[in-house]
């Protein structure tokens, strides 16, 4: 990347150097209120037509500067990844899957496995000291943290960046996820993990096996690929922290916990150790959530923290979400560009795929295919429907391969203008997000595909199908080496 360090970033303060070396961070003296005053700021700087990181040096109420919105643009989730653009890494991925398979046929290629192999593997390394426990608290408290208020009817106070470790009862496998904690008090929060996430099944299974609790550690202000890896949606048998060594170029070193059997990032800010319960529920939320809607007051468990351990001068890394676009949309479009190539795997007629902003990654998904038989697209939406979190997509919009996705209104004329509502129209049942507050029923209801695709006569369509009116490209040339001496712009 032009002007960018080739090194993997060490740690979150070495982000926060590169995000100032590029004039792409402000710092903010004035004191300023954690609870709702920072909200209205950072939604004010994340839909601006230049948006910045902010790291608030002067909170009330707290020593701890606070780092937000430091993902909050293409840019800015580019440079947090040390690549030009999001799609560079989807390219390197791509090259990955590439690898030829051993035999004595290809053996000539086998050299070339070792650089691409260095890339993609780099597994976590353990050490036994670490920047994270540089102070250590036993008796811990939560009100030293500068955790946000964000919202006039959220239910209290949020972490809303934590990478919260735990481990599977049966298999011991790591699991990395980003679920909210609602501080109750200085040693409780709620732990938000959806039914339909990995935190939670590790839960679950703690419960069906007749344990009282499962060990939790969470980690807060992590290098910015580890942060972005906790986010990724990941099958569960890939280790976040593996999958965030692919994306560093380097591996992630992890230290102990102090109380509890887990690992977490030695370069992290702060951790919190403890448990949760698998007998005890409290309500949790309502919360002003990244659909731009409050997800309704329900019952969850709570993390009990036994133990604090962070850097000396800690920095809270913590984000804002609400009405898009803020800066959770840029972590999820990373995900779109970074798993196209394993979408094209799976599906191998997906030319591209587009998850608007503004449907919140899992109200909508638009898709262009290279069609070569009928109820292809069908096909394809009831495909996407059975992957892991697109289950939970709403609505799947298909269209044609030299259809650009990414050009919104190109995708809205073609489906204005291809679509005969009976026949284009694909309604099914299925799960949804929890987060979706339109269906009559929480977690489940209906999802709509629509075939925007040009129809073969297999399909039922007799009719001549018009072709899209394209000048010819001699024309565009002559016009384009004429365009200046027209004295059109001005």
């Amino acid at each position: 990347m032009n002007g960018v360090r080739k090194l993997a970033y060490k740690d979150l303060r070495e982000f926060i150097d590169a995000l100032e070396n590029r004039n792409l961070l402000r710092r903010i003296k004035v004191e300023v209120d954690p609870k709702f005053e920072i909200t209205e700021i950072v939604d004010r700087v994340s839909k601006s037509k230049n948006p910045v990181a902010l790291l608030f040096e002067n909170v009330k109420g707290s020593s701890m500067p606070i780092l937000i919105n430091a993902f909050g643009s293409y840019e800015m989730m580019s440079l947090a990844l040390e690549v030009d653009k999001l799609d560079d890494k989807a390219d390197e991925l791509r090259e990955i899957l590439k690898l030829p398979y051993l035999s004595l046929k290809n053996h000539r290629n086998l050299l070339s496995i070792i650089p691409l192999a260095n890339k993609a593997i780099n597994f976590p390394k353990y050490v036994k000291s670490a920047p994270c426990q540089e102070v250590v608290s036993m008796n811990p408290n939560l009100d030293e943290i500068p955790i946000l208020t964000c919202h006039p009817q959220d239910g209290g106070a949020f972490v809303t960046l934590p990478l919260v470790f735990t481990k599977n009862p049966a298999t011991g496998k790591r699991n990395v996820g980003m679920y909210r904690l609602q501080k109750y008090d200085s040693r409780t929060t709620g732990m938000h993990w959806h039914i339909h996430k990995n935190g939670a099944e590790n839960f679950r299974d703690m419960k069906s096996s007749g344990g009282n609790r499962i060990e939790a550690a969470v980690a807060i202000g992590t290098d910015p690929a580890t942060t972005y890896a906790a986010t990724a949606p990941l099958p569960r048998d890939i280790d976040e922290m593996l999958f965030a060594g692919f994306l560093r170029h380097k591996s992630v070193e992890l230290v102990k916990c102090k109380t509890v059997d887990l690992e977490v990032p030695a370069n992290s800010e702060i951790v919190l150790e403890g448990y949760v319960s698998t007998d005890e529920l409290r309500r949790e939320g309502p919360f002003g959530d990244h659909t731009g809607f409050y997800s309704l007051a329900d019952d969850y468990p709570v993390f009990h923290v036994e133990c604090i351990t962070h850097r000396k001068n800690p920095i809270y890394f913590a984000t804002i979400v609400g009405r898009p676009p803020m800066e959770d949309a840029y972590l999820a479009k990373a995900s779109e560009r970074i798993f196209l190539p394993l979408l094209q795997q799976l599906l191998p007629e997906i030319v591209d795929i587009n998850m608007p902003i503004e449907g919140c990654f899992h109200n909508c998904i638009i898709v262009s295919i290279k069609k070569s038989y009928p109820m292809q697209a069908r096909k394809v939406m009831h495909a996407l429907w059975g992957l892991g979190q697109m289950m939970n997509v709403k609505m799947i919009i298909v269209v044609d391969s030299h259809v650009d996705v990414q050009n919104i209104s190109g995708v809205a004329w073609r489906v204005l203008s291809n679509i005969d509502a009976r026949r284009d129209l694909e309604i099914v049942t299925g799960p949804l997000d929890v987060l979706d507050h339109s269906s009559p029923m929480a977690k489940w209801g209906s999802k709509l595909g629509i075939d925007a695709t040009k129809k073969f006569p297999e399909e039922g369509f007799n009719r001549e199908f018009p072709d899209e009116i394209e000048m010819l490209e001699s024309v565009k040339k002559l016009v384009d080496q004429k365009w200046r001496s027209l004295g059109i712009d001005r």
